[in-house]
């Protein structure tokens, strides 16, 4: 980030959060109308030319607008954006429906993914040393416009049924942080470029797996991200 000023990084911010707000490619119209930058449009305009040169935003091929590349958005979650906090509903239902299936571990994994998908609106995702995958929400998936091309849908649902693709994608993402994000540009396959994995490790006893949620990559990260978290700690309690 050493190479952005303070008034790039704000009309990032503002990019980065329109763009996961409405799906549209974003232009310095927009931001000046919505977002008090304190700047004129021509000044948001030559910010935006700069951001994409280096690497942040890019242009899309149905718009004059941009939008946020991975680099932006893994700037934007290990730096830029505010967590939220977890209301106490959310934690509470949350820990009475995993609690509820402490005693059998595939009933957990299984249950994890299933309110996984109900908070994230997502496609909520375990897997087991084993490489079975547990999986939920997939219909999740239909509300959100990236997934109206069958071709992303397809992509997405023939990967989450490849035990081997998954975990390589797992090892691919592996970061210094505790909640790791793949974004589908990294992955090399244009059809999964709208898409985003959020994953982290759970030490459940001498069993660890994984635990995540994959979607479009407009990620309420600031909501999934702590919800992750929360998830990890409580199924670690779980485990004693």
């Amino acid at each position: 980030m050493i190479d952005l000023v303070a008034r790039q990084i704000q009309i990032l911010r503002a990019v980065i959060e329109e763009f996961i707000e409405t799906a549209n490619p974003v232009g310095s119209d927009t931001i000046d109308k919505k977002y008090n930058i304190g700047v004129s449009p021509a000044t948001i305009r030559n910010e935006m030319v700069y951001l994409t040169k280096q690497g942040y935003l890019q242009k899309t091929h149905m718009s004059a607008g941009r939008i946020p590349t991975p680099l932006a958005l893994r700037l934007y979650v290990n730096e830029l954006m505010k967590e939220k906090e977890l209301s106490v509903a959310d934690e509470v239902s949350a820990k009475e429906k995993i609690w509820e299936h402490k005693e059998d571990r595939e009933d957990l994994l299984q249950e994890s993914a299933k309110v996984l998908a109900e908070k994230s609106r997502a496609i909520g995702l375990a897997m087991d040393q084993e490489q079975h995958i547990y999986s939920a929400g997939l219909a999740n998936l239909l509300n959100m416009p990236e997934f109206f091309d069958i071709r992303v849908t397809r992509n997405v649902f023939n990967m989450i049924e490849e035990e081997n693709l998954m975990q390589e994608i797992f090892e691919m993402g592996q970061s210094e942080n505790p909640i790791h994000v793949v974004y589908g540009k990294e992955l090399g396959n244009k059809d999964l470029e709208p898409v985003s994995i959020i994953f982290t490790e759970v030490n459940f006893g001498n069993q660890p797996f994984t635990l995540g949620v994959l979607g479009s990559h407009r990620f309420d990260y600031a909501y999934v991200i702590p919800m992750m978290r929360y998830f990890r700690a409580l199924i670690e309690e779980i485990a004693g």
